[in-house]
């Protein structure tokens, strides 16, 4: 079970992003999937989720900026982040478990990628 993530990068603020996460050895309709992200000198933080029933839950801080979506046929879960602000800032990552939402200590993380948001 592997999960990479890609499409990060520099970008002003108000702009947008798209976030993949690529899945391999599993299918994303069966697991949950889920995007943090950790800025310089802070905790990891989660962004949203979307559980295996497509139904995707948010942090308050993202909520009504960023949407998470499910591709099955290409078995990718993507970020779409609208109205970038500095403060977005971090490393983003994402993750899957076989629970009903993923957390902190879910199983399988993948690598990370940078955005970069400057004001």
């Amino acid at each position: 079970v592997q999960v990479a993530e890609s499409g990060g990068g520099l970008v002003q603020a108000g702009g947008s992003l798209r976030l993949t996460c690529a899945a391999s050895g599993f299918t994303v309709d069966i697991f949950a999937i889920g995007w943090f992200r950790q800025a310089p000198g802070k905790e990891r933080e989660g962004v949203g989720c979307i559980k295996t029933t497509g139904t995707t839950l948010y942090a308050d801080s993202v909520k009504d900026r960023f949407t998470i979506s499910r591709d099955n046929a290409k078995n990718t879960v993507y970020l779409q982040m609208n109205s970038l602000k500095p403060e977005d800032t971090a490393v983003y990552y994402c993750a899957a478990d076989l629970g009903v939402v993923v957390t902190s200590t879910s199983p399988y993380w993948g690598q990370g990628t940078q955005v970069t948001v400057s004001s």
